[in-house]
């Protein structure tokens, strides 16, 4: 809880996955996936409950040895590789409210992203709740370095390379063109009735959380798990 808030935070992690499976148990320096972000999770001073979202029983297992709660099986129309993040978090928030448990802000932390700093839950709920007033959502982002949006390229029909946007924007190197950020899965955080009202964590009032470069990886296949185990180990004391 912060300033009489309650914060509810749910990590998502379905049993699926084509790229990768058993990604979100897979070992990252001796630990599954998934127990990097429950651990931050507990970490923070502010989330007053964690529970983790899932159709597997494998990962509910790992989940609750470590730490967090695993409140129900994610139903089966929720576990699809096409099923939006809104859906399965608002099963989520509507399981407990049911039951009689309510939240004012939901934090949803997904265990793909596992390059969290100390203390960047705490600062990000803060940050957003510090705002209230003016802001309802919150986005992890991270600056575009390589791959801006002026420089991504597309094949046309008739087989030519063509800017992917309209009129990009021109520079001489990558450093001159305007910034442009990416959202990564640190954390997104909103108001639960903004939530419910746009189906979404992009909304009209909208405030970025900025990460750093390092943190600006995802895993989605198996060379995304190798740069990222790199990456913990050079900066463990960011991490740990």
């Amino acid at each position: 809880m912060y300033k009489g808030k309650r914060v509810l935070a749910v990590i998502t992690a379905r049993g699926g996955s084509k790229g990768l499976p058993g990604k979100n148990i897979k070992p990252l320096l001796g630990k599954p996936l998934i127990v990097w972000t429950i651990e931050k999770a507990l970490e923070s001073i502010f989330l007053d409950r964690i529970i983790v979202s899932t159709d597997s029983d494998e990962i509910a297992a790992v989940a609750k040895e470590h730490g967090a709660e695993v409140p129900f099986k994610r139903p089966k129309r929720l576990s699809g590789d096409r099923v939006g993040s809104y859906d399965v978090v608002a099963h989520a928030i509507g399981y407990l409210s049911r039951r009689g448990d309510v939240f004012d802000y939901l934090a949803l932390l997904e265990p793909t992203s596992p390059l969290r700093k100390k203390g960047d839950i705490d600062r990000a709920i803060t940050k957003l709740i510090d705002n209230e007033k003016k802001a309802d959502s919150l986005v992890s982002f991270g600056q575009v370095t390589l791959e801006h949006p002026a420089v991504i390229k597309k094949v046309s029909s008739k087989g030519y390379m063509v800017p992917y946007v309209k009129n990009p924007e021109k520079a001489t190197g990558r450093q001159g063109y305007s910034p442009a950020y990416f959202p990564y899965g640190v954390i997104y955080l909103t108001k639960i009735s903004a939530f419910y009202k746009y189906q979404s964590f992009y909304q009209p009032r909208t405030i970025p959380y900025f990460v750093e470069r390092w943190q600006c990886y995802e895993v989605d296949d198996i060379y995304d798990l190798m740069v990222i185990e790199n990456i913990l180990s050079y900066r463990k004391d960011d991490v740990e």
